[in-house]
């Protein structure tokens, strides 16, 4: 195959499988996100809360979980909607050359999304870093995103997979939030980066923040690897 027909065939793959991703309802749950952004903001300013940059990232942390919640939970269900799971499951090496490339793009295409929200609030409320702010969001999404994935794998089902994120979620939040022990530590999901403690060294801060990412990472890997073990049993979902 030449240089040529191959890029022309990679184009044609990205562009369907960006189809089959962003199709349906991803459009509502883009526009849900840039509202609650948008709503955010304007309560921020309405109320003369003090902004700063770990401001912008509280902001933008919901609207960039909503972003990866409908592709990658209702991705399995949507394939089974749409009768191509048989398909899927008679290409070699299935789950990397197609939920691990749909995956990536689903993750490449929210950061983009994130980096024009952080310009935006940028724009209106304060100058902030919008590569950087959109890159220490992606370590919290690939943790969520992947963690979905493992669910939807398991339930095969997008529904059970929502009642489960939304229960995970809500059960992180509280917790995260009522145990004053490791809010400032790696062990925070939800830790801001931007938000520095006054009674914290900032090498030590930094090293609290080099961990957390570390932390979120390893486990955004471990939920994808159980993910990919679940879809080796193609006879539960055809």
């Amino acid at each position: 195959m030449s240089l040529k027909k191959y890029i022309d065939l990679t184009i044609r793959m990205v562009r369907y499988n960006l189809k089959i991703i962003f199709a349906g309802k991803f459009f509502w749950f883009l526009l849900a996100a840039f509202a609650f952004f948008a709503f955010f903001m304007f309560q921020q300013a309405w109320n003369r809360v003090e902004i700063n940059e770990g401001s912008i990232y509280n902001l933008l942390l919901f609207p960039c979980l909503l972003l990866i919640f409908y592709p990658i939970v209702f991705g399995i269900q949507n394939d089974e909607d749409n009768r191509i799971l048989e398909i899927i499951f008679g290409i070699p090496n299935y789950r990397f050359k197609v939920w691990g490339v749909r995956m990536l793009m689903i993750y490449v295409a929210n950061y983009f999304i994130l980096v024009l929200f952080a310009y935006v609030a940028r724009v209106l409320l304060y100058p902030v870093n919008t590569v950087e702010m959109a890159f220490q969001l992606l370590f919290p999404m690939l943790f969520f995103g992947n963690l979905a994935f493992m669910f939807s794998t398991t339930t095969r089902s997008g529904n059970g997979t929502a009642v489960i994120m939304i229960i995970f979620g809500l059960v992180f939040f509280i917790f995260m939030n009522a145990n004053k022990q490791i809010t400032h530590t790696y062990w925070n999901i939800f830790l801001n980066p931007f938000s520095i403690p006054n009674d914290i060294h900032p090498m030590i801060w930094q090293n609290t923040i080099l961990k957390s990412r570390l932390f979120l990472l390893i486990g955004a890997v471990i939920w994808l690897m159980i993910g990919f073990l679940n879809l080796q049993g193609r006879e539960k979902f055809v």
